[in-house]
């Protein structure tokens, strides 16, 4: 692990299930991430995907590259372009600095419209406390 590594890209089916799956578990329940028809009076497209799961995706891209034992330190992430049913969400990252077992990590997530989601995590691997 050293600064400047990639790491392997992560694709994303954006299906109906995982958007309305995601909101169910994370107990957001705003129609606009169930209801289409509701979604759309209110100007959107169609039901979109919420920060909750999108964090959720990302943390899951971090500690399956690093490994069971590695400890997400800290998560901070901004959304840009909706995450519609139909889409994919392709995750990137890159290791921005290391010190010790601790890796501060870029990640992008892009789908058809642009970046969905831009962030920085601190993990740490091998689970060193």
């Amino acid at each position: 692990m050293r600064p400047g590594d990639e790491l392997p890209p992560l694709t994303v089916p954006v299906t109906r299930t995982l958007i309305v799956a995601g909101a169910l578990a994370s107990r957001d329940y705003q129609d606009v991430h169930h209801d289409p028809e509701l979604a759309r009076e209110k100007g959107s497209p169609d039901i979109f995907m919420n920060i909750l799961t999108t964090n959720g995706l990302v943390g899951r891209y971090l500690t399956d590259h690093f490994g069971p034992a590695s400890v997400l330190r800290s998560l901070s992430i901004r959304l840009g372009a909706p995450n519609y049913p139909g889409d994919t969400m392709v995750l990137t990252g890159r290791v921005e600095a290391v010190d010790g077992d601790t890796a501060t990590v870029r990640v992008t997530g892009t789908n058809g419209l642009g970046a969905h989601v831009t962030g920085t995590a601190r993990i740490t691997v091998g689970g060193a406390s």
